[in-house]
């Protein structure tokens, strides 16, 4: 079963947001690159939404709806701004940080919503995800981490931004088990955001500038561009994908795999190579989504075959 590996494939392309969302911050606010980027996401979320219409006959019910918004809104809208305005408040290494608290909100949420069992192993794989991604973010150092790059707002946008997306997780599951085909669901993600984006721009009353060279919007374009379309679409598409045949709390704890990205992004970028305790902190995180996917396998297996496990 690849679920596991198309979740975590595009947990990893999210690792790539904050390289392009830092640099648009030079030029925009917060609410202005959202909803920049949906506007661009539109382009691949109406054709699709046009295409597959008679696919939602009989399947919109209050429920539906309700997690829909849940995950336009709260997921795709709020979040997105409350992450992105976290990074104007704090470091980088404290807003990331604190986005490892996204499976817990998912894996409770998912105990309650959706009634999913915890496997007899599930601690340990949290236990063995959670080591590696503090591997990959500090090594075997103590976390370099002051107070003022733990600063108030900054980690409670962060926070709050954890919270949603993993609700987020937990609300996509339920639509999928609703026979919602992963890309109707990522193209409603991302249109029913706009209206709400237009509307929080209007009220931000945030001023657009555009004193800008001919180099500098070429460069701002490109960024905006591979925002909305790399962590953008294409992670949410192979994100859906892979939730569509996984368990809520499998895919929280596969999420972790997008500090990967981060370290081979400060590697090739930034021009500073992996530690050892990185390079362990990876074998962790991959270990742990190996050993998750055979899992899921076997629980696959004996679900179809039930009197095997009489033996």
């Amino acid at each position: 079963m690849k679920g596991i590996w198309y979740v975590a494939l595009g947990a990893t392309l999210w690792g790539l947001d904050p390289l392009f969302r830092i640099l648009l911050l030079q030029s925009f606010t917060s609410a202005q690159i959202v909803f920049i980027e949906h506007l661009l996401l539109m382009l691949y979320a109406l054709p699709v939404l046009i295409k597959y219409r008679h696919a939602l006959t009989g399947k919109i019910t209050l429920g539906v709806v309700g997690a829909l918004l849940f995950v336009s809104w709260g997921g795709s809208a709020i979040a997105t701004i409350l992450f992105t305005s976290a990074f104007a408040h704090g470091s980088a290494n404290a807003v990331l940080l604190l986005q490892k608290l996204q499976p817990l909100f998912a894996i409770i949420l998912a105990r309650f919503l959706l009634k999913e069992a915890l496997p007899s192993r599930f601690f340990g794989f949290i236990l063995f995800a959670l080591a590696g991604t503090y591997l990959l973010t500090f090594g075997f150092a103590l976390p370099s981490l002051s107070l003022q790059d733990l600063s108030v707002l900054g980690s409670l946008l962060s926070i709050l931004a954890a919270a949603l997306w993993g609700g987020s997780t937990v609300m996509g599951k339920y639509l999928l088990q609703k026979d919602l085909d992963f890309p109707i669901v990522t193209s409603l993600r991302f249109l029913l955001a706009v209206p709400l984006l237009f509307v929080i721009l209007i009220a931000s009353g945030d001023a657009w500038t555009g004193n800008r060279t001919t180099g500098e919007w070429t460069l701002i374009v490109v960024n905006l561009l591979f925002q909305a379309f790399l962590p953008g679409l294409v992670s949410m598409l192979l994100y859906y994908k892979g939730l569509s045949s996984t368990k809520a709390f499998f895919a929280a704890i596969a999420e972790l795999a997008f500090p990967a990205i981060g370290v081979l992004i400060n590697w090739l970028v930034f021009d500073k190579p992996l530690t050892f305790g990185q390079l362990i902190g990876f074998v962790l995180i991959w270990s742990t989504l190996w050993f998750m996917n055979r899992s899921q396998q076997d629980e696959s297996t004996e679900t179809a075959n039930p009197l095997k496990t009489a033996h």
